[in-house]
């Protein structure tokens, strides 16, 4: 009986169970679980560390820039105080900005003017444009070796077109070192199979229009510093054993090349003068210049105005079909302005820089050299401290920085000294770090006598000065050795 009583609750108990457990299976039976919840990351920022070529090449420098730019910061602070309200200074590291006093000043840059004309040059031209100067003759002048009727000598617009004596003559301050060889044009002349010429070498320079000097330089400039220049200009409107340079670049060179080709025994009967080739003229010969990353480096290297005259021209034809100065100038604009850079404020009055009107910031110039490189067109281009071009005889106190600053110098002495304009002094570029990337900088200086050497010198020194501080923590060299 007791086995009885016990047995009924258990028996409820384990029916009770049995209809809960089917209850529980029926439902997961008749219900559709909702699918698993995914979480989908954002994808990641690109991070410019992961990316092989930073990783194996630019971990040291970047490293080495994030332990450096305080106190290279620091370092910059008291020097900029010594900068008047007229000047601009700005200074970055590969590119990443570190410091700046008046970036967006509108300052007058001199021979900095160069940079962005460089650039635009570059970027409108292109890296292999190559100059030409031609040789030409009318259709069917040319028989057993006689041209009956002139030789047109073309001008292409090559600033470096120089006969062999040119280059080692001394009559410049730094001379050409991409020159193109005039020679080779009269001996091809004569490889042609011209024995005599009835009648004269005329030279043609109808690519451009004939502004031989650009407006707004100071009295001296025109025809010291630059000009006359045209698009055919030879030894920069120069004639071997004639002191003074041709009044008509055109006429100059052609009195050259006439010169030249009766040294190699080819006759020429008229007197050599300016003139426009035939539209159906025939080439007989064709010269070329050096690469436009060659005709830019000698510009900065050397400083050349006229090449910087005859680029912007070349960029007016190229851009607008008008080889002049204001075609040029409005290209150049144009280009810098396709690179997004600020413009407020900019104008161009020449590519050279002798212009007084050329207005430019310090923002705009270190734009351009963070867009090039210390290795690049323009940077292996600019002149060496100590070394090479204008900056062959430039030396800081204990030899700072020499052989290792790369910059393009600009001085423009503006008396009198009490009256504006001020007088310009400038230097633009990088200093190449140990181990790799660079030191972007621009330093333009106006004031009534900045350029005066017991002005300048110390403001140059001192930031010789804070630029050897960087970096103060180790170089990519030494990071890249130890990784």
């Amino acid at each position: 009986m007791l086995l009885v009583v016990a047995a009924i609750p258990a028996f409820g108990l384990w029916t009770l169970f049995s209809w809960s457990d089917a209850q529980v299976e029926e439902d997961a039976e008749n219900s559709v679980p909702p699918p698993p919840t995914t979480i989908v990351a954002p994808p990641p920022a690109p991070d410019p560390l992961l990316n092989p070529f930073t990783t194996y090449r630019r971990m040291p420098t970047i490293i080495s820039r994030d332990l450096s730019v305080e106190d290279f910061q620091a370092a910059l602070v008291p020097f900029f105080g010594l900068l008047n309200e007229r000047s601009c200074a700005a200074v970055s590291v590969d590119g990443i900005e570190v410091g700046a006093v008046g970036a967006n000043r509108v300052v007058i840059p001199a021979s900095n003017q160069k940079l962005p004309v460089a650039a635009a040059a570059l970027d409108v031209l292109g890296e292999d444009f190559r100059y030409e100067t031609r040789a030409a003759v009318a259709p069917g002048s040319v028989a057993e070796g006689v041209l009956t009727g002139d030789l047109y000598l073309i001008g292409g617009g090559d600033p470096l077109l120089s006969s062999s004596w040119y280059p080692t003559s001394n009559l410049e301050r730094n001379p050409v070192v991409s020159p193109t060889n005039f020679n080779r044009l009269a001996r091809l002349v004569g490889e042609a199979g011209i024995t005599r010429i009835d009648g004269a070498v005329l030279g043609d320079a109808t690519r451009y229009d004939d502004e031989f000097f650009a407006p707004g330089w100071l009295t001296g400039v025109a025809g010291l510093e630059a000009g006359p220049y045209d698009a055919l200009m030879a030894n920069d409107s120069r004639v071997l054993d004639d002191p003074l340079k041709a009044n008509d670049p055109a006429e100059g060179a052609a009195r050259e090349f006439t010169r030249m080709l009766e040294e190699r025994g080819i006759e020429v009967a008229g007197a050599p003068a300016r003139g426009e080739a035939p539209a159906r003229a025939e080439t007989i010969a064709a010269i070329q210049s050096a690469p436009m990353t060659e005709v830019v480096g000698e510009m900065l290297l050397n400083s050349d105005n006229n090449t910087a005259e005859l680029l912007v021209k070349e960029i007016g034809l190229a851009a607008n079909g008008n080889g002049t100065r204001e075609a040029g100038l409005r290209a150049v604009r144009r280009a810098l302005g396709d690179r997004g850079y600020d413009l407020s404020g900019v104008e161009f009055g020449d590519g050279s820089g002798l212009s007084l009107d050329n207005r430019l910031t310090c923002r705009l110039v270190l734009d351009v050299l963070q867009d090039d490189d210390v290795n690049g067109p323009i940077g292996s281009g600019l002149p060496v401290l100590g070394e090479t071009g204008t900056l062959s005889e430039v030396v800081l106190t204990d030899d700072q920085l020499a052989g290792e600053l790369r910059g393009k110098t600009g001085t423009l002495n503006n008396p009198p000294f009490n009256e504006d304009p001020p007088a310009v002094k400038a230097l633009s570029g990088y200093v190449p770090i140990d181990g790799g990337g660079a030191i972007e900088f621009v330093l333009i200086l106006n004031g009534p006598t900045i350029s005066d050497q017991s002005e300048y010198r110390p403001i140059w020194e001192a930031f010789a000065d804070v630029l050897e501080t960087y970096p103060s923590g180790p170089a990519p060299s030494e990071i890249g050795l130890l990784s």
